[in-house]
């Protein structure tokens, strides 16, 4: 076994989380770049041990007893890659390819930071991730999901994702059509979970562009006038901010997976059928079917802003977001994800979908 990594024994997990709960792993591994990640997983294969792939932390409920196997901690960057050329106007270095006029490659290292990322974006004008602003945690996590909000969701803007194949240990790079994209899916979280490690993701976006306004916040906000990227990314933090979806240590809100439920997707007969018992329900169209806010069903199923259970809570500032209030157990959290799924399935007939990643339940 090469010597090029450094395996940890019994390392605590809960600080390296957002939610800030959840037991040891049994081995811990950094890795900085995709060969370090094939020794991971080789050693992992030769000692029969489950690998978890560790990013920012921000979207995974780590249970109590920890991960009986090896986590893998991204930390992969390539932001030192990435310089901007006033003269030119042209991104140079070996973290970026000239693509098509008006348009940019930029390859991104799984570990680095996603607001980091849009933050240097949105800097130097380039358009396709502004209204994804604020959101935690690192680039590797945002493809699996397909991270999005306020109406924009990165699979817009995702070329390519490069990867480790698990099964031959070699690398692969996949296309956005095959990534299969759909919302806050892709085949990373459903057909082929557990086979790919991102190492690095490839975004294509465009110099100058115009920012997405259309989501209902937004567009109330700015009204008629057109807004640049820059204001758009403020208008986002600020409206994060004060539903505590912005990390602060100040904040105890914000001590929490961000938003914990999917927002369900139900037929129009299904729909109707609500609506003739309880009158008009908040809807988007979504294909053939239409979305209800996940946020609406809480809150009409009883369960509101600022309802506890001992040490977790639904935040004060966001009915998505279940909080842990101060020495909650990653077990108090489950109790509270299982009495609102169990509320609104008994108010309205639909059960809700977390978006965390449950590790070692």
């Amino acid at each position: 076994m090469s010597s090029s990594i450094e395996i940890k024994e019994n390392v605590r997990l809960a600080p390296l989380t957002t939610l800030q709960v959840g037991g040891n792993a049994k081995y811990f591994v950094t890795a900085e770049n995709e060969f370090a990640v094939i020794e991971a997983l080789a050693f992992a294969r030769e000692m029969g041990l489950a690998v978890f792939i560790l990013g920012g932390g921000s979207n995974l409920l780590i249970s109590d007893s920890g991960f009986d196997g090896l986590v893998v901690q991204m930390k992969m960057d390539r932001s030192d890659a990435r310089k901007w050329a006033e003269e030119d106007g042209y991104l140079d270095g070996s973290g970026l390819e000239i693509d098509e006029p008006g348009s940019r490659r930029f390859c991104v290292g799984a570990g680095e930071s996603w607001d980091d990322f849009v933050k240097f974006c949105v800097e130097n004008d380039f358009a396709g991730v502004e209204c994804l602003s604020g959101i935690p945690g690192s680039v590797g996590g945002t493809p699996i999901q397909n991270v999005g909000a306020y109406g924009q969701e990165v699979s817009e803007s995702i070329l390519a994702v490069r990867c480790i194949d698990t099964v031959n240990l070699r690398p692969i790079r996949i296309t956005n059509v095959d990534c299969k994209f759909a919302y806050r899916s892709s085949i990373f979280n459903t057909s082929e979970v557990g086979r790919y490690v991102v190492y690095d993701v490839t975004f294509l976006l465009k110099y100058q562009g115009s920012p997405k306004v259309v989501y209902k916040d937004l567009i109330e906000h700015f009204g008629e006038r057109r807004p640049s990227l820059t204001e758009v990314r403020e208008a986002v933090l600020n409206i994060r901010r004060s539903k505590s979806m912005v990390i602060d240590a100040d904040d105890p809100n914000s001590r929490s997976a961000g938003s914990f439920f999917k927002n369900p997707i139900v037929s129009c007969d299904k729909l109707a059928e609500l609506q003739a018992e309880m009158g008009n329900i908040p809807n988007f169209p979504f294909g053939d079917a239409v979305k209800i806010p996940a946020a609406w069903l809480i809150e009409k199923s009883g369960l509101h802003k600022g309802f506890s259970l001992g040490n977790v809570g639904i935040s004060s500032n966001h009915t998505l977001a279940i909080i842990n209030r101060g020495g909650a157990t990653a077990n108090d959290i489950f109790v509270l994800k299982d009495e609102i799924q169990r509320t609104v399935a008994d108010k309205f007939g639909i059960m809700l979908d977390p978006e965390p990643v449950f590790v070692g339940f």
